[in-house]
């Protein structure tokens, strides 16, 4: 058994784009009977009843479950109803808005949180994690998952769990074809050809390119992969229109012809179908729907999926990759006791709730995640410790958005490559003048 280490980019967050494409599919009204219970005893002078709004899925209900399963007690209550991610975008612009918001606990990601945290919308968490350390084991989180969940020297969630990219694949077709993952995309392309040739799949690759959402993260993905960021922080400039970007863009084109022709239309739980009935042989999405693959409820191809480390776009080059950090936020708005809700925060990412997670999730602990616990666990490590370097600022997410529909129009050819940087340069840089 090993332990390995999550070695984060040093400049730690969320990139781009990456949770603008974690769709998930909706849980049940009331927390899972089977959620792990773990200590969570709350005193509290008055009766407390606190909202919680967190997606459903089945890397992040684990720990939803848990918070809500074992701090329900006494005079202390925990509501959280099923939504789906788009949902919990739109209810968490809306309760962070008013003056009093309707939730107490939020569940935030390296994404948003530098925008939101700009904004002054969620309380630091820095002097509650001081004080409860050594109650809830809080210095066994890993650090650099905590400067992902920072802004401006101040933490603003408590780290939850990580997704990266993972590749699935079935290993029948290519062991019946001599093939091997692929480790760039020359391979890939090579690999998903030889599938296609042959006649097992039509369209062997799958990959999660939402025109309103996933293919922004997939466009960032593989400006990381080819070393640039989206934008260059200290001169405030972008780079879009860069030759950088314009490879990365025929890099995506390039993968058309193996791929569904409705893939702009096909989201993470879309792709998951794809691997489902067999329509695809090779998947990327992040970890968390990794675990899915493996259930035989799911697939009759569930015993020969395989898993590997995303490609890089180039030989030698950082993996076709992103990171997101998810975790546990107080909004500034709530009127709950800030101290009764952090340690219900706390509790649910104990490490016997973090343990219990695996393989669905990747805990924020250390030493948590290895091919004893997860089916998986090789190629998440590989892939986690190898993600591009992350770009925590607060025109990230703004920019990111905007030029989304700009690359979905790119990627069907509706506007030249050129034409279609250029546009989002611009668009960025009209975002950026108000950072100067």
């Amino acid at each position: 058994m090993t332990r390995h280490y999550i070695v984060l980019p040093a400049v730690a967050a969320l990139a781009a784009t990456a949770v603008l494409a974690s769709g998930c599919s909706a849980g049940s009204r009331v927390a899972s009977e089977d959620a792990t219970k773990v200590a969570c005893d709350i005193k509290t002078d008055k009766p407390i009843t606190a909202n919680v709004l967190a997606y459903n899925s089945t890397a992040i209900d684990p720990y939803t479950n848990t918070m809500v399963q074992s701090c329900t007690k006494g005079d202390v209550t925990l509501k959280h109803r099923p939504i789906d991610f788009a949902g919990q975008i739109q209810k968490t612009t809306a309760t962070l808005a008013e003056d009093s918001g309707t939730y107490d606990i939020v569940e935030t990601y390296g994404f948003a949180l530098p925008d939101l945290a700009a904004q002054k919308k969620l309380v630091p968490l820095d002097g509650l994690i001081e004080k409860y350390s050594d109650k809830y084991a809080l210095d066994e989180i890993n650090a650099d998952m905590t400067n992902g969940m920072s802004y401006d020297g101040k933490t603003y969630a408590l780290p939850m769990q990580a997704q990266t990219y993972v590749m699935s694949y079935r290993k029948d077709i290519f062991d019946k074809l001599g093939l091997k993952p692929p480790t760039t995309f020359e391979e890939l392309r090579a690999v998903a050809k030889k599938i296609q040739d042959s006649g097992e799949v039509k369209y062997p690759l799958a990959l999660p390119w939402l025109a309103s959402s996933d293919i922004a993260t997939a466009y960032d993905s593989v400006m990381g992969s080819l070393g640039e960021n989206l934008t260059d922080p200290k001169a405030k400039t972008a780079n879009l229109d860069s030759p950088t970007s314009i490879k990365a863009l025929e890099e995506m084109r390039s993968l058309l012809p193996y791929m569904d022709p409705e893939v702009t239309t096909f989201d993470q739980p879309a792709v998951q179908q794809q691997m489902y009935n067999g329509s695809a042989a090779i998947s990327i999405m992040f970890s968390g729907r990794m675990n899915d693959l493996t259930m035989t409820s799911n697939s009759q191809y569930a015993e020969k999926t395989a898993f590997a480390p995303p490609p890089a776009v180039e030989k030698g080059g950082t993996l076709f990759n992103t990171l997101s950090i998810d975790g546990w936020s107080i909004p500034a708005n709530t009127e709950v006791d800030e101290e009764a809700l952090f340690q219900m925060m706390a509790a649910s990412v104990s490490p016997k709730a973090s343990r219990a997670a695996v393989p669905a999730s990747y805990p924020a602990r250390e030493g948590m995640v290895d091919s004893d616990s997860s089916p998986f666990a090789d190629a998440s490590n590989e892939a986690i410790k190898s993600a591009p370097a992350t770009e925590p600022y607060p025109w990230t997410s703004r920019i990111s958005i905007a030029v989304t529909p700009t690359i979905a129009k790119i990627i069907l050819g509706e506007i030249s490559v050129e034409d279609g940087a250029a546009k989002m340069q611009s668009t960025a840089t009209k975002i950026l003048a108000d950072y100067r």
